[in-house]
């Protein structure tokens, strides 16, 4: 079950687990907070949601190109 969670996760972005991981904290806090900060700040989090989510993307195309260009 965790490992259909974490595809399910990766698939739709990933960006509120990737936060949660590396600041060392739930993920389901993240989004909530998340959830909170769209309701405060109307909307305008989506942005930046949107920014590192296409960021997350750009780095993974980064990484398997290094990697192929090394083998």
């Amino acid at each position: 079950m965790e490992q259909v969670r974490k595809i399910v996760e990766r698939s739709a972005f990933g960006v509120c687990s990737y936060i949660g991981e590396k600041m060392g904290i739930a993920t389901s806090r993240v989004r909530v907070f998340f959830i909170y900060i769209n309701f405060v700040a109307l909307g305008s989090p989506i942005i930046v949601y949107l920014f590192l989510a296409f960021w997350l993307n750009v780095r993974k195309y980064l990484k398997a190109a290094r990697n192929l260009v090394w083998d």
